[in-house]
């Protein structure tokens, strides 16, 4: 009986399996994920967005028990109020009203707007407000909210007489320069105010003020900036005006300070006749600090430098600019000449100018004012032009740099070399201390310099007081110990400082060190090394920038060889680590409520989803809050597993293997093989199904049948693509002698770096029977010279000192370039390729995709060229992914599992059916 029961057992779970449905496209738009979670600040509530691609989003409200207490269709976006008592959140038009609507040509201005919503968390209360433009309330404090409204319409008309007649007036507009309305409202008492023509407003960030600007009521009536007292109910007037433009507005941390800049001229006059003014609690009207008379020789006010204060509330930080070049406005179109010229010893190529030009046009330079001393310190000047700031504005220097001596050479070697300066800003002086540093930062209370010297490898510190520049960690290994490119390696990172600036507490590839900044002296806190565990330590509060040595940390946890995540509790005052989670998932970094310490956080695998959990900061109780995709359970999915094998350079590697969930290992399965550098670690991400953007998706592919494999790979500098053949290949071959590979029917998928690899690949072997290759360099001598057209950058460093790993130039190493060049070797290629490459690709030229394709025409080998107009370095546009995974889907099954060609791989698709007919239906066999 025994026996007989079990066979059953077997029996029930196989049809059980059996019956589970295979993914298709049409289920990819099931699946949600999670968006905008936040937690309140007394860690009562939680709330997040469900969204679908191409669909409305959903806003779900919880309890910290797990109880849902709000469901709203078309909403997102929640945000909880300081005092955790109210809920507000948007409600969007409904997505197919919207598209109807413009599909009948509806003017965008005439469009359904955004409705704000207000929820009370005690009474369950909701309110609506319409036609919402954005909205805010305060950081630290609670009880008023504020929201632009787009218009307010009203039926009555406004006259004007005179003694003969009277003429009707047509009212003051709602928009960008006349302001909008602005709506105060009290949450509690649900009384508001409106204040119209609102062109800049803002609370101060924990006392109960609100400044605004506004260009006033018909006529421009009452306008200026005003000041408004939540405590006394009192309304000022500040700054009086009959027109303006206001910039800059910001209230000190307390509201007792207020700084704006004000543009009083209505000509078009090119250089603007900006003030700055101030003011502060007790004054009635607001006084004018600089204008462009009284300002440093060379520099006028700037509206675009930001303004802020000192968290003391003793200094006003604000921007001054440069004069701007003159335009001759008297010129016709016609007239004036267009020519770009180029210089061959400019600092930045002409083409990274071009993209920067608004920043350089309106580019300020940071200044402070101090009100006790009442004294101004220009920091940032034309020969250093970047500044850092410590202990929130109230420290007595600044840190200050410049990149210009090295930036022509950064365009090759990848370094962003920069000589950094300190400022006193009581002074004024300026002492130059470090030169040819690639990045330099200031301790939290601004004692130190500090910062990892790249080219030595070496964390460093420089104490200011004494003058002493002191290297930390040379000789110790606090770099990337596997770094595989002609480049010197990157550091791990820094946790940050513990408090009063006495430690550093830097990373190294497993542990968190604590460093004496003065003396070196250092002092291993985690001791991962042993067991290849990683340590890094988590942010909770945001608010500090110190970390405490009085208080418990909290640290992620990563094993390198199971690949298990987790969490610890590090005790600083007894130096004692305590493992309070771990398990085989990849943990996301938790959300701490702002008053108390509960934690939102989530945790996935292959096979979960990550849906939020609630718990507190020793992890004993969990809640789970979501369950997004309950209908995973009703489709095959699959398992994941680490795989091992020697390269043909005989090093150990390591991979990613996907099976079918009802895998069975006598027979013969189709594989893709997927891959771009080094994966294993990422053994526990999950893989919902999904349009995605370049590369084939593990769930939607195991489900159809698939097996995958994700080979690491490891580099030898000059040989890129002889690399990813010695470690992909004998991976491959490793996975074919187990027996369940079907060898004559394998794939090979990937973008980017991982399509060049490709291309490269499928000129060496024929072990793959169909490759889809995304965005792939096919001729590195012609990409070497190539613009990355995002950032203006040449694409030299990418070849000599990064990811292209050839370790020089042309001329140096010329047979690196042609060896490692797809484009030489084409003709050897007899695998059918399909390749992806857009036309507005920032990152790898789009002449590189075209350079392949045409060669393979030419030589009549099976190839085909996706294009998706106006799009980058990947598809964006949800029609445009989707389209992208189905021909991708079509082309493999097609190859792999002999499934019927599609049309538009038989005939294309004409230039003149695009965006007409797709073809993908079937051709019969």
């Amino acid at each position: 009986m025994k026996l007989a029961f079990i066979s059953f057992f077997l029996f029930v779970s196989f049809i059980s399996v059996a019956q589970k449905k295979v993914l298709d496209h049409a289920d990819v738009a099931l699946w949600k994920r999670i968006d905008n979670q936040e937690i309140a600040p007394n860690g009562a509530y939680v709330v997040y967005d469900l969204q679908q691609d191409d669909a409305d989003s959903h806003l779900i409200l919880k309890s910290n028990k797990g109880e849902t207490l709000l469901e709203y269709h078309r909403a997102s976006k929640g945000l909880f109020t300081y005092d955790s008592k109210f809920l507000t959140f948007t409600i969007k038009p409904l997505k197919d009203s919207l598209d109807n609507m413009k599909r009948r040509k509806v003017k965008k201005e005439k469009l359904p707007k955004d409705t704000l919503a207000v929820y009370n968390l005690k009474t369950k209360e909701l309110f609506k407000i319409p036609n919402v433009k954005s909205y805010s309330f305060p950081e630290k404090w609670s009880g008023q909210l504020a929201y632009y409204l787009e218009e307010i319409k009203t039926d009555k008309k406004e006259t004007k007489s005179d003694s003969t007649k009277t003429k009707e007036k047509k009212p003051k507009e709602v928009n960008k320069k006349n302001g909008y309305h602005l709506i105060i409202r009290n949450l509690a008492t649900k009384n508001q105010d409106t204040f119209k023509h609102v062109t800049n407003y803002t609370f101060a960030k924990s006392g109960k003020k609100l400044a605004l600007s506004t260009t006033g009521d018909k006529d421009n009536a009452n306008a200026g900036v005003f000041v408004y007292n939540f405590n006394t109910g009192r309304l000022s007037h500040i700054h009086k005006t009959t027109k303006a433009r206001y910039t800059g507005l910001n209230l000190s941390e307390t509201g007792k300070r207020l700084a704006f800049v004000v543009d009083t001229d209505t000509t078009k006059t090119q250089i603007r006749p900006n003030e700055l003014y101030t003011w502060e609690e007790g004054k009635t009207l607001a006084a004018k600090l600089y204008d462009n008379t009284t300002t440093p020789k060379g520099y006028l006010v700037s509206d675009n430098g930001l303004l802020n204060f000192s968290e003391d509330e003793s200094r006003l930080y604000f921007g001054l600019r440069t004069p701007p070049i003159a335009k001759d406005t008297t010129l016709l179109k016609d007239e004036i000449v267009n020519v770009e010229v180029w210089t061959y010893n400019e600092p930045r190529l002409y083409t990274v100018q071009e993209l920067q030009v608004k920043n350089d046009t309106i580019k300020s330079y940071r200044t402070v004012y101090d009100f006790n001393a009442e004294r101004t310190i220009q920091i940032e000047t034309k020969d250093f032009p970047y500044s850092t700031i410590a202990d929130k504005g109230n420290a007595n220097i600044a840190l200050v740099n410049n990149p210009t001596p090295y930036a022509l050479e950064s365009q090759w070697t990848a370094m962003d070399l920069k000589d950094f300066a300190i400022v006193d800003t009581k002074s004024g002086s300026q002492n130059v201390v470090l030169k040819k540093v690639p990045k330099a930062d200031l301790s939290p209370k601004g004692n130190y310099i500090y910062g990892y010297h790249t080219i030595d490898s070496t964390w460093f510190a420089y104490n200011i007081k004494t003058n002493k520049y002191k290297a930390l960690t040379k000789g110790s290994v606090f770099y990337d110990e596997r770094n595989d490119a002609p480049k010197h390696p990157n550091a791990y990172g820094i946790a940050g400082w513990t408090t009063a600036d006495k430690h550093m507490l830097i990373y190294d590839r497993y542990d968190i060190w604590q460093i004496d900044p003065d003396t070196g002296e250092a002092k291993n806190l985690t001791n991962g090394r042993s067991n290849k565990t990683v340590y890094r330590y988590i942010k909770l509060d945001k608010e500090r920038d110190d970390i405490s040595l009085k208080s418990n940390w909290l640290l992620s946890t990563f094993n390198e060889s199971t690949k298990e995540g987790g969490f610890a509790e590090y005790n600083p005052k007894q130096n004692s680590l305590k493992q309070l989670e771990k398990g085989p998932f990849k943990y996301n970094n938790p959300q701490k409520a702002k008053l108390n310490s509960t934690l939102l956080f989530s945790r996935e695998s292959f096979k979960e989803f990550p849906n939020l959990r609630l718990t507190d900061l020793d992890f004993k109780k969990q809640t789970v809050l979501s369950d997004a995709n309950p209908q995973q359970k009703d489709y095959n999915w699959g398992s994941i597993e680490t795989v091992k094998w020697t390269s043909l350079d005989g090093k150990e590697l390591t991979g990613l293997l996907v099976k079918p969930e009802n895998f069975d290992p006598n027979k013969k399965y189709p594989m893709i093989v997927n891959f771009y550098e080094r994966s294993s670690n990422r053994l526990h991400n999950h893989h919902a199904p999904s349009y995605g953007r370049s590369t084939i998706n593990y769930s939607f592919y195991a489900s159809r049948g698939y097996v995958i494999f994700n080979p690491d790979v490891e580099y030898r500098i000059g040989y890129p693509g002889e690399s990813a053949y010695n470690c992909v290949i004998p991976g491959v071959t490793k996975l074919i002698e187990k027996g369940f590979v079907d060898k004559d029917n394998i794939g090979v998928q990937g973008h980017s770096w991982g399509g060049y690899q490709i291309a490269y690949l499928v000129t060496k072997t024929g072990i793959f029977k169909a490759a889809e290759s995304g965005a792939p360099v096919s001729n590195m001598i012609s990409a070497y010279g190539g613009i990355r057209w995002w950032t203006g950058l040449s694409r030299q460093f990418q070849y000599e000192h990064t990811q292209s790993r050839i370790g020089g130039t042309p001329w140096e190493y010329p047979m690196r370039y042609i060896e490692n060049s797809p484009i030489f070797n084409i003709d050897k290629i007899n695998t059918p390729l399909l390749i992806l490459h857009n036309d507005a690709d920032g990152h790898v030229p789009w002449y590189q995709g075209i350079e392949f394709f045409v060669s393979l025409r030419r030589l009549g080998k099976p190839s085909w060229f996706l294009n998706y107009n106006d799009e980058p370095h990947w598809p964006v546009k949800y029609q445009n992914r989707k389209d992208f995974n189905i021909r991708m889907a079509q082309f493999f099954d097609h190859y792999l599992k002999a499934a019927p060609k599609p049309v538009w791989m038989e005939r294309g698709v004409p230039a003149v059916e695009k965006g007409i007919n797709q073809g993908y239906e079937l051709l019969k066999n």
